[in-house]
């Protein structure tokens, strides 16, 4: 009499060899599905270079009677940067009611509007009303609260609660100075040049 040992299998067979392949075949099918999905719908970090091709230009924002948050940035400021996903959810918010315009401080474009609002660190948050006249300015890392109270308020055509607040901020050189270096080296602009 012959005993079968436990260790013994029986060869796979022809129809379980295309059940294991169809169940394989299957759950690389759901995976891959999952994976693309899951893909599409992740929430990316803003950038300053994304939300400056999204913002509203100039020229557009101080005709079109709405008030205007304009930022004035640099791709290589730090506190810029920091301030991205704080800046993305407040124009998220209040984007139908408010203009929001990025000024690059490295763009001789804007050197005039540089000079015009004093600009001497950024991030800097210049606050202009309906009519495009400055209801204030803020400098520096801001939090979400503070923006939005602005925002509140320049809406509303009330007096803003943070005018004039400065956070951290990335130093810019004295203004006769900025278009002199901005060529040789685009991240010597963080020294205070003294005269």
């Amino acid at each position: 009499m012959a005993v079968d040992s436990p260790d013994q299998t029986a060869p796979p067979t022809a129809a379980g060899n295309t059940l294991r392949n169809g169940l394989i075949a299957i759950t690389a099918i759901v995976l891959s599905v999952l994976l693309f999905f899951g893909l599409r719908t992740q929430t990316s970090v803003p950038t300053l270079a994304n939300m400056a091709k999204a913002a509203v230009p100039l020229e557009n924002a101080v005709g079109n009677g709405k008030p205007t948050l304009v930022e004035f940035y640099a791709d290589w400021c730090t506190s810029c940067q920091a301030m991205a996903p704080t800046m993305a959810t407040v124009e998220k918010n209040y984007g139908d009611r408010i203009n929001f315009v990025m000024l690059n401080v490295d763009n001789d474009k804007w050197l005039p509007e540089v000079l015009a609002y004093r600009v001497d660190g950024i991030p800097h948050f210049e606050f202009l009303d309906a009519s495009a006249e400055s209801a204030g300015s803020s400098l520096g890392e801001q939090p979400e609260a503070v923006v939005a109270a602005n925002l509140d308020a320049l809406i509303a055509g009330d007096t803003l609660p943070y005018a004039q607040t400065k956070g951290t901020v990335s130093v810019l050189k004295d203004e006769t100075a900025v278009t002199a270096n901005r060529q040789s080296d685009p991240r010597s602009h963080g020294a205070q040049v003294k005269n």
